[in-house]
């Protein structure tokens, strides 16, 4: 392992790679994890990245963890940059591409940072891990666990999809719904802090300020990025944002491959939130502090975070990446979830249309000029969420099974 130290993002308190801390036991902030670079650049280079399988576990110098024998895997990373051909003419654009987080194991990116995460309590020898979750990464845990056999328990929003929850229940977690009855913040975070405080269960969330590890998982996605266009980094990267997470660890991926001499700069980097929860882009527009989101209310459940957990990391990205935070309407989610399904056969749920609901508004405004190269991730796949399109069954013709009844089907739907 090639970790130097343990930093506080708040009070500065410095502690070793072993410390068995998942947040600052001083002020209770988030742990920051800083590399020896040095000496990584003396084991990796791109010619030897190249020899390795697609992989999270490809880029193990830039991870946290000590012993491999403690690393579990179901396959994650390794997701495809697909180049857009139908969406991008359709858009204009010269250069579009789609980094396809479905594929995962589970269905979303939040794998890279639950394997990460998981990875590290199996060092520490815990048996017992806890998450609070919209549901993609409770699924994740809830799977990562299985393949360990670790106790898994579940804090989820009240209203969270029939499907996730099945889901989490089918890998044998423990699933708790949680009511919100007013409560200003996350429910699902204060039940998830309590059994990690009260009971001493691991917490695996997917952001960082509970738990310094899983915020390396989703750096990974940056690697990918810069190997799959060779080297030669977009120059817009749109990202959905409810916790954080997932932007923080783009933003540390491509600094590091920056670091390492891989990359010449970072692309700009675009957060995207709900326009139903937006306390990050409401802060950074407004120049002001970040206050909780006080009522919750998208279509996009994986992005209806109160509270943008990691922001001072986003913040730092946004700076100096020289990028952009916005929010989009419910209606325009729905139409970028049906566009990437209609013109590049690919099924995300709300949340993972977010960013391209994004790059919609930003080309509507003129804020992106359609030769340059541009990257949306797709973060969750559409089957999490079937709720969102239940709609499209709801006119199906039914028919005889006879010749003129096929005529007139075709008819009706202009084929023929």
């Amino acid at each position: 392992m090639f970790v130097e130290k343990l930093v506080c993002s708040k009070c500065g308190s410095e502690f070793s790679p072993a410390s068995l801390y998942f947040s600052c036991p001083k002020c209770g902030e988030r742990l920051d994890i800083f590399y020896d670079y040095n000496k990584i650049s003396e084991i990796i280079s791109k010619d030897e990245l190249k020899k390795r399988g697609p992989s999270v576990w490809k880029y193990t110098e830039l991870l946290p963890i000590q012993d491999s024998s403690k690393i579990i895997s179901l396959g994650e990373g390794g997701t495809p940059l697909i180049r857009s051909k139908r969406l991008a003419e359709k858009l204009g654009l010269r250069e579009l591409y789609i980094k396809d987080e479905t594929r995962n194991p589970t269905g979303s990116f939040k794998d890279r940072p639950i394997v990460v995460g998981i990875s590290r309590v199996n060092e520490f020898g815990i048996k017992n891990v806890v998450t609070a979750s919209s549901g993609n990464a409770a699924a994740s845990l809830a799977a990562y666990s299985a393949k360990l056999g670790l106790n898994c328990v579940a804090f989820v929003p009240e209203n969270a999809p029939t499907e996730k929850i099945s889901q989490l229940r089918l890998y044998g977690a423990m699933v708790v719904r949680v009511k919100r009855n007013g409560f200003l913040g996350d429910p699902t975070v204060k039940m998830m802090e309590l059994t990690h405080k009260e009971f001493g269960w691991a917490p695996v969330p997917s952001f960082g300020k509970f738990n310094p590890y899983q915020m390396e998982g989703p750096k990974t996605i940056a690697y990918e990025i810069s190997e799959q266009l060779n080297y030669q980094v977009p120059d817009w990267v749109f990202i959905p944002v409810g916790g954080g997470g997932l932007f923080a660890g783009n933003y540390k991926g491509f600094k590091e491959f920056e670091i390492l001499g891989f990359i010449d700069t970072i692309p700009h980097l675009v957060a995207i939130q709900s326009e139903g929860c937006a306390p990050l882009v409401k802060a950074w527009k407004e120049k002001k502090p970040l206050e909780t989101w006080e009522s919750p209310k998208t279509v996009a459940g994986g992005l209806a975070d109160p509270y943008t957990w990691d922001w001072d990391l986003v913040f730092k990205g946004l700076r100096e990446s020289k990028g952009i935070a916005e929010e989009v309407n419910d209606n325009l989610i729905l139409e970028a979830q049906r566009l990437l399904a209609r013109y590049e056969g690919i099924f995300v749920e709300p949340s993972g249309a977010a960013s391209l609901a994004g790059l919609l508004r930003m080309l509507d405004e003129g804020h992106i000029d359609k030769g340059d190269s541009i990257v949306i991730e797709a973060t969750g796949i559409g089957f999490k969420d079937l709720k969102s399109i239940s709609s499209y069954t709801e006119e199906v013709p039914i028919i005889e099974p006879s010749l003129p009844s096929l005529k007139y089907v075709l008819e009706k739907y202009k084929l023929r």
